[in-house]
């Protein structure tokens, strides 16, 4: 086997998994406690994958509601309870992921996670999911001090499973992914078939993936 190709580090939400049904039925748990009944629904897909208080900030300004960050700050906790209840009720992994994963592994690449989600709840979708054994790392918003598109935890990702950040590329979804990139310096490929579809080509990555089939190649082309 070839081994030392290069380290491949994936996004989560968007990227590897479309999680938008759950993380926004996890928010509108909270503006249903707050008497306000379901506040967000498929038009807000793309916001989900900003994370929680960006969904409830959207939720807030749909209503008309005046509201402060001591309100984002303490629905928080709430939305997250309920998104650990509900991890998995409907989040999918793309088509192909799998197979993707293990032929990068086969051909001699590592691979990791790099997720603006908490580790702990990172780690249970990933093992819910059934593919914890696909990673060589997982690293979360709260592993470290600070998240993407802070440099700090794509480089972590990489160390974990001994690989060279000159050598590395980052598979994300959001522009959030497309800085960690060009804050780290390494190549960023983003996905076409998550929420923001073709209009990811806007940020002008190194590449887009229309598909999983394509990512063996194109980490090869990329990074051998």
């Amino acid at each position: 086997m070839r081994t030392g190709l290069g380290t491949v580090v994936f996004d989560l939400d968007g990227t590897l998994a479309d999680t938008s049904a759950d993380l926004l039925a996890a928010a509108n748990s909270c503006f249903e406690q707050l008497g306000h009944g379901a506040v967000l629904d498929g038009r807000d897909t793309l916001v989900a994958f900003h994370g929680g208080r960006a969904m409830l900030r959207a939720g807030f300004d749909r209503l008309g509601v005046a509201y402060a960050e001591s309100d984002i700050n303490r629905e928080y906790p709430r939305l997250l309870a309920a998104y650990a209840e509900g991890i998995d009720t409907h989040t999918r992994l793309y088509p192909g992921a799998v197979a993707a994963v293990e032929a990068l592994r086969r051909a001699g690449f590592a691979t990791a996670i790099c997720t603006n989600k908490p580790e702990a709840l990172a780690v249970e979708l990933v093992r819910r999911l059934g593919v914890t054994d696909l990673f060589g790392a997982l690293v979360g918003a709260d592993t470290l001090p600070t998240r993407k598109p802070d440099p700090a935890p794509y480089l972590e990702a990489v160390r974990r499973v001994g690989g060279a950040v000159a050598r590395s590329m980052l598979i994300g979804d959001t522009e959030t992914d497309r800085k960690t990139g060009l804050a780290v310096g390494v190549p960023v490929a983003l996905v076409t078939f998550g929420p923001e579809g073709q209009g990811v080509a806007r940020l002008q990555p190194e590449a887009l993936l229309d598909s999983f089939d394509d990512l063996p190649a194109l980490a090869a082309r990329l990074l051998v």
